[in-house]
């Protein structure tokens, strides 16, 4: 199958896989659109949003329509590593034997990530970043396609673990939840307060997925869209000469080279989605905020004037 039509196959199922979706999520369009850009880009999630707006359910669902082994992790304060990477038993004939834990999936869902300590946190990192875990000397690959989506949430602060700046850097978006519309919740309400089963049809397979994953990266990019990507990072640094005042007022730390390099994947799977062949400057601006958001830091001058990190990172383009 040649590049442009698999390009056109993609478009189709992504409107298929929106329709399956539908069927048990309302709603939260813009939510599951950067999921999937997540997903088909090869990167991961950060979810942020109050409890209650089914963002367990959402990951199961999406899951099921892509046809993916899913796994759930409720991060707790006395969750240990082994806890999610598995341990060594020793079996009948004495000799040690290693059971898997939650993280040898496709799909992870890492739910509260901020309620449990660094050291647990951490075990995360090698599995995001190599596709691998390393357990007593032996390094096990992870099946492909594997995607972490970590959720936090943003009322509960005392007594939690902000995630440090080395980790939220290695997911790719940061996703927004925001609280559905009057008639959303009118039919949320109705759908799962009767006695009706809905089935979710899988509509891909794992290695369907790797397959849309190397198309996407091989979508060739003008010079001056990676050069409006590099140029919209730079700003974000308060030191650099492009920056505007805004910046230089609101913000401590700007995004670092791996927001490039996300921008232009997320650009890509973007343009895909769309049935372009190449992205654009607008497909840039259209990921830049879930990219950008959890990697510039404000600073006090900006909580104490209200002002937003979407507010600051839309006055850069």
């Amino acid at each position: 199958m040649s590049d442009v039509t698999a390009i056109q196959n993609l478009v189709q199922k992504r409107t298929e896989l929106k329709k399956e979706i539908a069927k048990i999520i309302v709603g939260q369009d813009v939510v599951v659109d950067e999921i999937l850009l997540s997903i088909f880009s090869g990167g991961h999630a950060l979810l942020v949003g109050v409890p209650g707006l089914a963002k367990t359910l959402m990951v199961n669902t999406i899951a099921q329509a892509l046809g993916l082994n899913f796994k759930r992790i409720q991060f707790t304060p006395d969750l240990m590593p082994s806890d999610i990477l598995g341990s060594e038993i020793l079996d009948e004939n004495r000799q040690f034997k290693f059971i898997k834990g939650p993280i040898f999936s496709n799909i992870i869902l890492a739910d509260e990530i901020n309620r449990t300590p660094p050291k647990t946190q951490a075990a995360l990192l090698e599995a995001m970043q190599e596709r691998a875990v390393t357990i007593a000397g032996h390094n096990y690959k992870l099946d492909l396609p594997y995607f972490v989506l970590a959720t936090q949430n943003p009322i509960e602060q005392e007594g939690t673990y902000p995630l440090p700046e080395a980790q939220l850097d290695r997911f790719m978006f940061s996703i927004k939840l925001d609280y559905p519309s009057f008639a959303e919740e009118v039919q949320v309400v109705k759908s799962t307060t009767s006695d009706a089963r809905v089935t979710v049809n899988p509509l891909f397979a794992a290695q369907e997925i790797i397959d849309f994953q190397h198309l996407i990266r091989r979508i060739p990019v003008a010079d001056n869209v990676i050069e409006y990507a590099v140029t919209l990072v730079s700003k974000t640094r308060p030191d650099n000469n492009l920056s505007n005042d805004y910046i230089k007022n609101y913000i401590d730390w700007g995004a670092g080279p791996r927001a490039s390099q996300n921008l232009i994947l997320a650009a890509k799977a973007h343009a895909a989605f769309n049935g372009k062949f190449s992205p654009d400057i607008e497909d840039v601006k259209a990921v830049a905020t879930g990219i950008l958001r959890h990697r510039v830091v404000k600073n006090y001058k900006a909580d104490a004037e209200g002002i937003s990190i979407e507010k600051i990172i839309t006055s850069l383009f």
